[in-house]
């Protein structure tokens, strides 16, 4: 270990800087641990120099010093650390690593390049940059690799519960997790994550048997990784599973158990009612709020969709540019119902069909598809009715019109009204 490390500055010796990651940084050290366990060792080379007999870390001190308390425990610096250690290590399941792979530089002054471009910022883009929201969400998107609920891992427990799997069967979790990474393929499903646990938005049973007949394809390796590694393929396989009548339909709504109705007591007087709080200040500042988990996925060929959509959840700012948001609104509108009727090839849509009735012959696609139920389809239709606040002809009337200025409280009522809408028709 490095007892000079940038970290916390000199340091007497290793022991002395294993105590200072310790103090310090206790839980990231914990988790770290952790993670090198489970995964069974590092992703990342540590840096190393040699010196003498030894190599001397440069990069990566958490990472070996976490590797050197698993192997030796009593190295831990307080007795609750060294029992975390022991039970750590009994769940490794292969293999202790003897070795690990590093990155070997001899020349100092090139170490501290290599430090200053991975930790002093992105330096005008010379050191690494790093990922904002709507980089990360796009990572998440694609690999499911997202903090709280580990999909795979509650997908097996409930159908173990249900009776519909045995335990010692499992379900290849990585594959599970990439295919079911975001929420568009988990509404699919019948299910959401987006609340920071499993809750099931259709009828628990059908989505159980859909559950149950993906994990028999992917543990039996009928689905392997590169059928499900991008998006074309992962709508591919979902599409053909509702094509067979897998997948849980919109019809298929949740059901709650009726309460039991309370009996009639005496109660105790009430104590006086607390002050009611003023309401917290709306955090939203853009048409789609960025803090909200859509079920959205993106293929290549829609990029310029894709941009318009990050523009409205990102950058445009309904109380700085309201006409800007207004006209994107419609232009989102407008090809998110083209790449539905593109990709469905929506036989009832003429190339002379207007806007108004582009969307009301879209859903009443999707709630022929049983994709919609009535209610939000009588919702849709009301773009088409004329409807003087809710309708396409108000958005024409954002753009053309001279004198109709565009609300932020009116677009934004309306996007909450119509997102569903939109991601089917972006997700089709």
């Amino acid at each position: 270990m490095n007892s000079a490390n940038d970290r916390h500055g000199e340091l007497e010796n290793e022991t002395a800087a294993i105590g200072w990651l310790f103090s310090n940084r206790e839980n990231h050290m914990r988790n770290l641990a952790k993670d090198i366990v489970a995964q069974e060792g590092v992703y990342d080379p540590p840096l190393v120099s040699p010196e003498g007999e030894k190599f001397i870390v440069f990069d990566g001190n958490r990472r070996i010093t976490c590797l050197k308390l698993l192997a030796s425990p009593k190295r831990a610096p307080t007795l609750e650390l060294q029992r975390f250690f022991v039970e750590l290590r009994e769940k490794l399941t292969g293999a202790f690593p003897e070795r690990i792979t590093c990155q070997v530089e001899n020349d100092r002054d090139r170490i501290d390049e290599i430090l200053y471009r991975r930790h002093t910022g992105t330096q005008n883009g010379v050191g690494q940059s790093t990922w904002d929201d709507r980089m990360k969400a796009n990572f998440v998107g694609r690999t499911g690799k997202a903090s709280g609920v580990h999909v795979a891992d509650e997908i097996e427990k409930k159908l173990s519960d249900a009776n519909l799997w045995d335990r010692r069967r499992k379900i290849p979790r990585s594959n599970m997790n990439r295919l079911l990474s975001s929420e568009a393929y988990r509404s699919r499903l019948g299910f959401s994550v987006a609340r920071g646990h499993f809750e099931y938005t259709r009828d628990e049973t059908a989505v159980l048997k859909a559950l149950q007949r993906i994990a028999e394809d992917l543990t039996s390796k009928k689905i392997v990784l590169g059928d499900i590694w991008d998006v074309a393929g992962k709508r591919q396989y979902l599409d053909q599973l509702e094509r067979e009548g897998v997948l849980p339909t919109a019809l298929q709504v949740r059901t709650l158990p009726l309460t039991t109705p309370p009996t009639t007591k005496l109660s105790p007087p009430r104590p006086p009612p607390k002050p009611t709080p003023l309401p917290k200040p709306d955090p939203r500042t853009t048409l789609i709020p960025d803090y909200l988990p859509y079920a959205v996925t993106w293929s290549g060929e829609q990029q310029r969709l894709k941009a318009i959509w990050e523009e409205l959840q990102f950058y445009l700012k309904l109380s700085e540019q309201p006409n800007a948001v207004a006209v994107m609104f419609r232009v989102l509108v407008e090809l998110s119902l083209d790449n539905y009727i593109s990709k469905t090839g929506l036989a009832t849509v003429y190339e002379n069909d207007n806007l108004s009735n582009r969307a009301g012959k879209v859903a009443a696609d999707l709630f022929a598809k049983k994709k919609i139920d009535k209610k939000y389809h009588d919702e849709c239709r009301r773009l088409q009715n004329g409807d003087q606040l809710f309708s396409v002809a108000t958005m024409n009337r954002w753009v053309h019109s001279p004198t109709f200025n565009p609300s932020p409280q009116h677009m934004t009522s309306m996007w909450d009204s119509i997102a569903d809408f939109v991601i089917l028709c972006i997700n089709a």
